[in-house]
């Protein structure tokens, strides 16, 4: 039997996708997961992002659940180091305070972690759970996506009719410029709004920040017009908020019809 260091034995760990703020794109298998948990942790960000664990309180008493909640304190990434490094350590840091957590609470059964839109996509969680020793047993609820919400809050297709979408990182965008061959982009996790960095000459975008959530905001257009709107909201909505999840879909020659 595989134990961990308590000599307990090893934790079942439930990865559940909770959308991206809106508690009505909770899924009912995953409201059936945390009424099932034994115990759910929730991640405390800092009291700028007060907020997205309120959220998750709130998602645990719409779905139900009685299950015990018990609250851990996220490291803080140390910004001298390269990125690469910099991230590796981290989430070795988020793994071990996973673990203590999880010794400390002693739960009978299944502990359940809410993970902000879909645990596969552009996201760290499962990777993390692969540094616990041993490796728990996972399940993984899939999740509404940033990707789908912004889709969804343009009304517009995720691909042209036989296209393919390429998926990156603001950073690979601003490193690498436009990927080779590409007609629809979609970019995730960009903070310095790479978009500015692109000949915007046939291009055309659809952002959205904190999709989902009451205080969603949209945009879209001619990138040459939107751009400069889209940067300033993103900088003003973010002063506000303390923080903002923002995603964008770019696209070569967008044809209405397609």
């Amino acid at each position: 039997m595989d134990l961990w260091p308590t000599g307990r034995p090893m934790t079942e760990l439930w990865l559940i996708g909770i959308g991206t703020g809106n508690p009505a794109h909770v899924t009912l298998e995953a409201q059936e997961a945390l009424r099932a948990a034994a115990l759910v942790m929730v991640p405390r960000k800092g009291p700028d992002k007060a907020d997205l664990a309120d959220l998750r309180h709130r998602i645990l008493a719409e779905s139900g659940s009685a299950a015990p909640v018990v609250e851990f304190d996220m490291p803080v990434r140390d910004e001298s180091l390269p990125y690469l490094k910099r991230v590796t350590r981290w989430h070795d840091g988020i793994a071990h305070i996973w673990a203590e957590t999880i010794d400390a609470a002693q739960p009978e059964g299944a502990v359940a972690l809410m993970v902000w839109g879909d645990p596969g996509l552009y996201d760290s969680t499962l990777r993390i759970a692969a540094r616990l020793t041993p490796r728990p047993r996972l399940r993984v609820v899939p999740g509404i996506t940033a990707l789908q919400a912004l889709t969804a809050a343009h009304a517009i297709p995720f691909n042209t009719v036989n296209g393919a979408v390429t998926v990156t990182t603001g950073r690979r965008l601003r490193d690498h410029g436009w990927p080779e061959g590409a007609e629809t982009v979609a970019v995730m996790l960009d903070g310095e709004c790479s978009f500015q960095r692109l000949p915007p000459e046939g291009l055309h975008i659809w952002w959205g920040g904190f999709l989902g959530m009451d205080a969603q905001v949209l945009d879209a257009g001619p990138l040459a017009e939107a751009a400069p709107r889209i940067a300033a909201t993103r900088a003003e909505t973010r002063a506000r908020h303390g923080w903002i999840m923002d995603s964008y879909l770019l696209r070569r020659a967008p044809d209405p019809d397609a």
